[in-house]
């Protein structure tokens, strides 16, 4: 972590790894840390625009990304540009570390994707997290992680998704 000047929020390296490697690593500014959970804002870090067929990520968008360190899962507030919310996507992780050298978050496979009226709620990628050999090389992180969905889609899906990031 380092700040760049004193009118600027100090910057923070996300690395997200997944299955020991490391999958993208990306600046970010870090607007909170109250010791449990750590608040970061960066721009699209991929490649692009990126087509889900239920959200586009483009150049331009901005992330503000929550990650807990007694949680097992993270959540992305997506905006445009101008600021419009175009939703949530969640990853499900194991607790993320911060350290001197960045956010370190490890990625399970699972997510989850809520639109900004709550109207569209969907689980991705459980094919990949049982792809992953995670129910066998340690089951009691794929029960959190599983928990964790479930959770992330009942809060999504209820009134008090929203009250996770106040």
């Amino acid at each position: 972590m380092s700040a760049n000047s004193a009118d600027r929020p100090p910057q923070v390296d996300v690395v997200l790894v997944k299955a020991g490697r490391t999958k993208i690593r990306y600046p970010a500014e870090l607007l909170s840390d109250d010791g449990t959970r750590v608040t970061v804002r960066a721009p699209w870090a991929g490649s692009g625009t990126r087509d889900f067929g239920f959200v586009r990520f483009e150049p331009g968008d901005v992330f503000t990304e929550y990650y807990w360190r007694d949680r097992w899962y993270s959540v992305k507030e997506v905006r445009t540009a101008t600021g419009t919310l175009k939703g949530w996507y969640c990853d499900i992780t194991r607790p993320a570390t911060l350290t001197d050298t960045g956010l370190l978050v490890e990625d399970l496979d699972l997510d989850l994707w809520r639109s900004a009226d709550g109207t569209d709620v969907r689980r991705l990628d459980e094919d990949e997290f049982t792809a992953s050999g995670l129910l066998t090389s340690d089951p009691e992180a794929a029960r959190a992680a599983s928990a964790a969905l479930d959770e992330l889609e009942s809060r999504a899906r209820g009134g008090d998704f929203e009250a996770l990031l106040g």
